[in-house]
C-alpha cells in the first residue's frame, strides 16, 4: 500500500511538472512575436520614416532639445532601452529570488511591454518621440520578462530534462514568430486590397504583436507556480540599479567556473547577435537583394529554427549540451565562411545561407540557456539570469563594432562578415576549457549523467 501511494504521488508530481512546463513554453510563444515582427522587421524602418517626417531642414530631430539625426533615432532608442534594462533587471531579479514571487513580477513586465507595443498603433505623422518612448518601455520590459521566464527553468525541470525543455521553449517562440510574421506580411503586402494605407498596415502589424503578447501570457500566469526560497532570508534588502548588479557580480565571483561559462557565452553570443542584425545589411548592400527577399529569408530562419532547436535538443541527449554547443559554434564559423563567397544577385544561395543560420540558431541559444541553468546556485535563479540576460542583450556591442570597423577599413562587407568568425573561434576555445561537471557541482547542483 505504501509503495502504491509513493507511485501515485510520483505520477501526480510528474503530471504537475509537465503541466507547468507546457505553460512555461507559452511565454516564449507570447513574447517572441515582438522580437520578430516589431524589432526585426517593421519598427526600425517605420520609426525612422516617422522621425524623418518630423526632422528639420538639416535632417535632425530634437528630443528634449538634443539634436539627433533622424536616421539614428531608432538605434539610439534601442541603446537607451538596453541601459534601462541593465538598471532594472538586477533589482527585479534579486527581488524575485528574495520574495519567491516571480509570477506577479513576470505579469507586470509582460503587460507593460504588451501595452507599450499595442500603443505603437498610434505612431503616425510626426510622433517619433512617442515611438521612442514606447520602444524603450517595450524593449526593457521584454528583457525583464525574459529574465524572469528563464529563471523558472531550473525550478520546473530536473537536470535530465532541461535541454529538451529549453529547446521546446525556443521552438515554441520561433513557431509563433513565423506564424504571426506570415499574417503580418499578407496584410502588409496586400494592404491596398484590404483598403489600408501602408502606414496603417504597419501600425496594425505592430499593435497585433502587443495584443498577441498580452493574450498568450495568460497561459503561463495560470500554470506557473511561485516558490519561496530560504536562501535570501538573512540578506539585506534589494539595492538599487548598479549597486545590485555589483552585488550580483561579487556573488558570482564565488563561482568562477560559472563566470567562465558566462564569458564564453558573452563572446560567441555576441557573434550570433551580430550575424542576426547585420545579415540583412550584407544581403542588401553587398549582394544587392531586395526587401522582399530579405523578409522571406527572415521567415525561413524562423521556420527552420523550430526544427533546429528540437534537433539540437535531441543531439544533446546523446552527446551532452556542451559538446552540442561546441559543434554548433563550428557550424556558425562554416556558415560565415560560406557567406563570404556568396555571389551577388543570387537570392537562392542567400536562402541556403539563411537555412544554415536557422538550423543552428535556435539550438545554440536553447542549449546555452539550459547549460547555464545547471550553473546557478539554488535560490539565486532570477538574480543570475539577470546577468545572463544582460550578456544576451546588453553586452552585444563588440560584434557590431568589429563589423563596422572592418567595413570602414576595407570598404568590403565580405571582409566585415568574415571578421565575425573570430567570435566563434574564441567562444569555442573558452567554452571548451570550462569543466562543466565541476562547475555544476561547485554551484551546489546535482550533476546530470550526460552534460
Amino acid at each position: 500500500m505504501g509503495t502504491d501511494t509513493v507511485r501515485v504521488g510520483a505520477t501526480d508530481e510528474a503530471a504537475d511538472r509537465r503541466r507547468e512546463q507546457r505553460g512555461w513554453y507559452f511565454y516564449d510563444w507570447a513574447c517572441s512575436v515582438y522580437s520578430t515582427s516589431v524589432l526585426t522587421v517593421f519598427l526600425g524602418p517605420y520609426l525612422t520614416s516617422v522621425a524623418k517626417n518630423a526632422a528639420d531642414a538639416d535632417g535632425y530631430v530634437h528630443p528634449l532639445g538634443i539634436p539627433v539625426r533622424a536616421g539614428s533615432f531608432f538605434a539610439y532608442s534601442v541603446s537607451l532601452s538596453v541601459i534601462v534594462a541593465v538598471l532594472v533587471m538586477p533589482v527585479v531579479g534579486a527581488a524575485a529570488d528574495r520574495s519567491g514571487r516571480k509570477k506577479p513580477l513576470l505579469a507586470a513586465a509582460a503587460y507593460t511591454g504588451a501595452a507599450a507595443t499595442t500603443g505603437m498603433f498610434f505612431l503616425g505623422g510626426e510622433r517619433y518621440l512617442l515611438g521612442g518612448v514606447l520602444l524603450v518601455v517595450a524593449n526593457a520590459a521584454q528583457s525583464v520578462g525574459t529574465m524572469l521566464y528563464n529563471s523558472y527553468l531550473p525550478q520546473i525541470a530536473p537536470p535530465e530534462e532541461r535541454d529538451a525543455v529549453s529547446s521546446k521553449g525556443w521552438a515554441f517562440g520561433y513557431a509563433a514568430g513565423a506564424l504571426v510574421l506570415v499574417a503580418n506580411l499578407v496584410l502588409y503586402m496586400g494592404h491596398d486590397s484590404f483598403g489600408l494605407s501602408e502606414s496603417a498596415a504597419v501600425r496594425i502589424c505592430l499593435a497585433s504583436a502587443g495584443l498577441w503578447w498580452g493574450a498568450f501570457t495568460l497561459v503561463p500566469l495560470r500554470r506557473l507556480r511561485d516558490r519561496r526560497s530560504s536562501a535570501h532570508e538573512a540578506e539585506e534588502p534589494t539595492a538599487p540599479g548598479f549597486r545590485q548588479l555589483a552585488a550580483t557580480v561579487r556573488d558570482m565571483r564565488r563561482h568562477p567556473l560559472t563566470l567562465a561559462f558566462l564569458l564564453a557565452y558573452l563572446i560567441y553570443n555576441d557573434g550570433i547577435q551580430t550575424v542576426i542584425s547585420q545579415a540583412s545589411v550584407y544581403g542588401s548592400e553587398e549582394l544587392g537583394l531586395g526587401q522582399s527577399t530579405l523578409i522571406a529569408a527572415v521567415l525561413l530562419v524562423q521556420v527552420l529554427a523550430v526544427a533546429g532547436a528540437l534537433a539540437l535538443g535531441r543531439l544533446a541527449r546523446t552527446y551532452g549540451a556542451k559538446q552540442t554547443i561546441l559543434g554548433s559554434l563550428v557550424a556558425w564559423a562554416v556558415i560565415l565562411g560560406a557567406g563570404y563567397f556568396l555571389p551577388a544577385g543570387a537570392p537562392g544561395w542567400f536562402f541556403v545561407l539563411a537555412s544554415g543560420i536557422g538550423l543552428v540558431l535556435g539550438g545554440s541559444q536553447a542549449l546555452s540557456r539550459s547549460l547555464f541553468s545547471h550553473l546557478v546556485p539554488p535560490g539565486k535563479e532570477a538574480e543570475y539570469f539577470s546577468a545572463y540576460e544582460m550578456s544576451d542583450r546588453g553586452m552585444s556591442w563588440l560584434g557590431p563594432l568589429l563589423f563596422g570597423i572592418t567595413y570602414q577599413l576595407t570598404g568590403s562587407y565580405r571582409d566585415a562578415i568574415i571578421s565575425l568568425v573570430a567570435f566563434f573561434i574564441i567562444g569555442f576555445a573558452l567554452l571548451a576549457r570550462v569543466p562543466v561537471r565541476r562547475a555544476i557541482s561547485d554551484a551546489g547542483n546535482p550533476v546530470p549523467e550526460r552534460i
